[in-house]
């Protein structure tokens, strides 16, 4: 899909400047699995999980065992932050191009990423920067990003711009519920202190089904959606039917 077929040019900003500072703020602690992004830490390994399921099964890249199944794939992280998903997919064999409109983080995830002798690209931009350029990968991971958009419409026209014909979009994302408001705000920030306070708008959260319909919109078919709930008897976190706090959500270009 164009940017003149999916009916809106990705040419405006989706990026909220008032959400980039949030994070600007923690930067340099990001790294840190006891500081601030903690919950993401513990997240990780099922987010990996996942993206590697969903990839291997859709675009067959390599044995379901291999150290490296995404040797040969592009890879573009969006809204990368210092880089904790960008790095293991770069493990994992992938050409990454990481990008983040927070400086910061970028500088962060420049730093982390030498320090392990891992190639990545990254860049302090939005990802309109890139569909303005006219660069396709053939997976695009917008994890945990498009609560934090202005406009979230306008970021899934420019995630079709991004991704290849029969490419992979994968994303994650809180459900708009009562339950992701006591859970992923008020228990989260508030009272367990896992993130910091303010770092969530509940009114920006977005329904599976208003996702998938944003999603049909802009020529991707939706191929897997899953709940993930947070398991307190061992710290971490699993897949789920339950939808109703946080999600992921996977899907095709067509």
């Amino acid at each position: 899909m164009s940017k003149q077929q999916s009916g809106q040019p990705a040419t405006g900003e989706a990026v909220d400047g008032r959400e980039v500072g949030k994070f600007e703020a923690i930067a340099a602690e990001v790294w840190d699995p006891a500081g601030p992004m903690r919950p993401l830490h513990r997240l990780n390994p099922l987010r990996i999980g996942y993206i590697r399921e969903q990839a291997h099964n859709l675009l067959g890249t390599g044995a379901a065992a291999s150290l490296r199944p995404f040797e040969g794939v592009t890879l573009a992280d969006i809204g990368c932050g210092a880089g904790l998903l960008a790095e293991p997919m770069a493990r994992l064999g992938a050409s990454v191009t990481g990008v983040d409109p927070s400086v910061r983080s970028i500088r962060a995830a420049r730093a982390h990423a030498a320090a392990s002798d891992l190639e990545i690209d990254y860049r302090a931009v939005g990802v309109e920067t890139l569909a303005d350029a006219g660069e396709v990968f053939d997976i695009v991971l917008a994890m945990e990003v498009i609560e934090h958009t202005g406009d979230p419409d306008l970021f899934i026209c420019q995630l079709a711009d991004i991704t290849r014909p029969g490419g992979l979009l994968v994303m994650s994302t809180l459900n708009r519920t009562v339950k992701s408001y006591l859970l992923g705000v008020v228990a989260a920030e508030y009272l367990l202190g896992w993130l910091p306070r303010g770092t969530h708008d509940w009114r920006r959260f977005v329904e599976p089904s208003l996702l998938a319909r944003l999603l049909r919109r802009r020529g991707f078919r939706v191929v897997d959606t899953t709940g993930v709930v947070y398991r307190p008897a061992t710290g971490d976190f699993a897949r789920s039917r339950d939808r109703d706090v946080n999600y992921m959500i996977s899907a095709v270009r067509d």
